[in-house]
């Protein structure tokens, strides 16, 4: 009975130690890049772990749209998806009206807006890129009204009781923002919360003109077979520079530095120019 005891415990000690997890190895560190610092390489790991940014958008021809097939393209998604393919980043979609999608930039539910303008309030919540284009609006009014046509200025609009049509949340330069935080003259205004709605209010003479980008409200015309009803009055606002706008919330200052890297490398490359081009810039 001895015997078979110290068998059976000889038995059990072998089958215990055959469960026991192999001796870990700890394997050697990967070395760092000359000229690098450990919390550079570090930081470098962890973006390359997890690089993603959601982006919010608007249907905004030609610079956002999604096509028949469901994918979301167009000349600034284009652009911003060569500058994060360069950081080795990925990008996911959301869809929604402009000033809808600047709330969730503020709280940080999306991480960036394309085709923005700087501005000091939007600078409290939001982080800005490099400039990657120019932005400029024109005026448009209904091809027929000969009386709008022979105004000059955006003044002359106003004190001849004129209403314009502006999208709410979009920027239009200094002289526009002054007029719409005007108690007389914002009621020379009437704001919508995309541009096809100023479309059909100003067919419907429910508003003089509106206030659109060149190429959008070109691209509108055109998508809608309008150019016999409405036309650019010749009046236009250069805005400025166009950025890419980021969450506080959700990015930091050094992504933003490595975006605006990649961003020069893509605006030195023929990618760039293809990519201008095929949207006619």
């Amino acid at each position: 009975m001895r015997i078979s005891h110290l068998l059976l415990t000889i038995l059990i000690l072998f089958a215990v130690a055959a469960c026991e997890p192999p001796p870990q190895v700890e394997k050697p560190a990967e070395p760092i890049a000359p000229g690098i610092t450990e919390e550079e390489d570090m930081l470098a790991k962890h973006v390359a772990r997890d690089c993603q940014f959601s982006l919010g958008f608007d249907v905004w021809e030609p610079y956002q749209y999604v096509d028949v097939s469901g994918n979301v393209g167009g000349l600034d998604v284009e652009l911003i998806k060569a500058v994060v393919k360069e950081m080795g980043c990925d990008i996911t979609y959301r869809q929604g009206t402009w000033i809808r999608s600047l709330d969730k930039l503020r709280n940080g539910e999306v991480d960036m807006l394309l085709g923005a303008s700087k501005t000091k309030a939007r600078e409290e919540y939001a982080l800005f890129s490099d400039p990657y284009r120019i932005e400029e609006f024109s005026l448009y009014i209904r091809k027929d009204d000969e009386v709008h046509r022979d105004y000059q200025t955006i003044d002359t609009f106003i004190e001849n009781g004129s209403r314009i049509g502006v999208v709410d949340g979009y920027y239009y330069g200094p002289l526009i923002s002054l007029l719409l935080d005007g108690t007389a003259t914002s009621k020379s205004f009437m704001t919508s919360i995309i541009g096809e709605l100023n479309v059909a209010r100003l067919l419907d003479q429910d508003i003089d003109g509106f206030l659109e980008d060149s190429f959008i409200g070109a691209s509108i015309l055109r998508r809608k077979g309008l150019s016999d009803y409405i036309v650019a009055h010749g009046l236009t606002i250069q805005t400025g520079d166009v950025y890419v706008m980021f969450s506080r919330e959700s990015v930091t200052a050094e992504q933003v530095v490595d975006f605006n890297a990649a961003l020069a490398k893509v605006k030195g490359s023929e990618q760039y120019t293809e990519i201008m081009h095929k949207y006619g810039l």
